[in-house]
């Protein structure tokens, strides 16, 4: 009799693992929030698939990165963990014994797939991976039939298995280069539209010059392709048949890499399209324009939806409950990060956004430290550094050296242009002295490496 119950036991538990939902989480790459239609893009069908995935469930007005470069983005995404307490301040691996996603669900009997970004996805925990298509392979993260066949495979074989999936497909457009610029390293992989430069939107914290218009017109060339590569990952999805049961989250690793976006912690750096939708738990059309989500939040809501506990030593939370209108009060805020590019240079920026104020410390402002990244290359910086108008290179000039301490209020200026602390009076003393002191608690509670300098060189009211 014993026997036979632990038999129907063993039976029953792949059926009762099916049960789980499917977990897809879709990146691309270096997409800025408004460059998608459902934000508020003016290019007419620049992104149909993601708008469409967004009028299906619910779209978050705060949704954040915590790191605004692919790599460390991503280990928090995976850990769950602020890049302080993961080790991942860089272009660097997490640290050994930190837990992560992939393991926690491959434990749990989920099936796991990495396409793309492979090299930038918890490289140092490959093997929590049941299935890995390499951006090579996918024209190099541009081709959406290639994303299609990819997408195709890991559904059937989690199906063969009896096996809930967790898949991150990960676009590796619009990052450079560019579709049809001329750069462009991928040109046998074809965009769906030529975007003129006098119709492109130029953002508040650039000049409308020439050069950065047509320079414009290529990133959002590929933006159109990003999206179809998203409309393809969701159409094989829905013909899977396995879209009922599936929690989809659509974000961008951080804001196009162009001056004052990617890299850095403005306001467009961090802020990122932050799409869920999950028949049966999320109301279609549904928006959330309080709470603040964050990166650190993706793989405790995860686990949490596939009934599974978080992360241990994890800094970031589940958001479920806000899925169904639910309120999390402390979600009043957001810290953003940076410490060193692709280059590996020494460049500490920290940050605290409390959806009235952005204020921004950069440790390595001297006055003769000099930024670089990589979103200097290509026509954008350069056609600032070299325009006619002083105004437009003095704002080049301050992108090369900033100053140790930036004050918005990014109600009014959500482009980053007029800091508050170049005022006189001191007349925002008291919201610096608040930010200063959220900042020094949150660095103090991560560890911060950077906590030591922060403390020499800022005033702090610590009552």
């Amino acid at each position: 009799m014993i026997a036979k119950f632990l038999l129907a036991l063993v039976l029953a538990a792949p059926v009762l693992a099916a049960k789980r939902p499917n977990l897809l989480l879709i990146t691309v790459d270096d997409m800025n929030r408004d460059s998608v239609g459902a934000y508020g893009c003016p290019i007419p069908d620049i992104t149909p698939n993601i708008d469409r995935l967004a009028s299906q469930g619910i779209q978050f007005d705060r949704g954040f990165v915590n790191v605004a470069i692919c790599q460390p983005c991503r280990a928090v995404l995976m850990t769950g963990r602020y890049p302080q307490t993961s080790g991942a301040l860089g272009f660097d691996k997490i640290k050994p014994g930190v837990p992560t996603l992939p393991e926690a669900l491959k434990k749990a009997g989920y099936y796991n797939s990495l396409i793309a970004k492979e090299a930038h996805v918890v490289p140092s925990r490959h093997a929590a991976f049941d299935r890995i298509d390499k951006q090579r392979d996918l024209g190099g993260g541009r081709s959406a039939g290639a994303y299609a066949k990819a997408v195709r495979s890991a559904i059937r074989e989690a199906g063969e298995a009896n096996k809930p999936f967790f898949i991150t497909a990960n676009a590796a457009d619009p990052h450079r280069p560019f579709a049809g610029s001329s750069g462009d390293a991928f040109k046998k992989v074809p965009y769906p539209r030529e975007i003129d430069p006098k119709d492109v939107p130029v953002p508040g914290f650039l000049p409308d010059l020439p050069d950065i218009r047509t320079e414009l017109a290529t990133y959002f060339q590929s933006v159109a392709r990003a999206d179809q590569v998203v409309g393809t990952i969701l159409d094989e999805l829905e013909k899977s048949g396995e879209a009922g049961n599936t929690l989809v989250l659509f974000l961008s690793d951080h804001g196009m890499p162009l001056p004052f976006a990617k890299t850095n912690c403005y306001l467009t750096s961090n802020i990122t399209p932050w799409i869920l939708r999950w028949p049966g738990h999320i109301d279609p059309g549904s928006s959330d324009k309080k709470h603040f989500v964050s990166g650190i939040d993706v793989a405790p809501t995860f686990l949490d939806a596939a009934g599974l506990g978080n992360l241990e030593g994890a800094d970031g939370s589940s958001f479920l409950p806000l899925l169904k209108g639910g309120e999390q009060p402390a979600r009043n805020k957001v810290f953003t990060f940076h410490q060193k590019p692709f280059s590996g240079k020494r460049l500490p920026m920290r940050a605290v956004n409390d959806g009235d104020y952005l204020y921004i410390w950069n440790g390595w402002s001297d006055g003769e430290t000099q930024f670089r990244n990589e979103s200097m290359s290509g026509l954008t910086f350069k056609a600032m550094n070299n325009a006619d108008d002083p105004a437009i290179r003095a704002r080049a000039d301050f992108y090369l050296h900033r100053t140790r301490e930036e004050l918005y209020d990014i109600r009014k200026d959500p482009d980053c242009l007029h800091n508050l602390l170049d005022e006189p009076g001191g007349k925002y003393s008291g919201q610096t002295s608040a930010m200063t002191k959220a900042l020094w608690h949150w660095m103090k509670k991560v560890d911060d490496p950077e906590l030591e300098t922060f403390e020499d060189q800022v005033e702090l009211a610590l009552d």
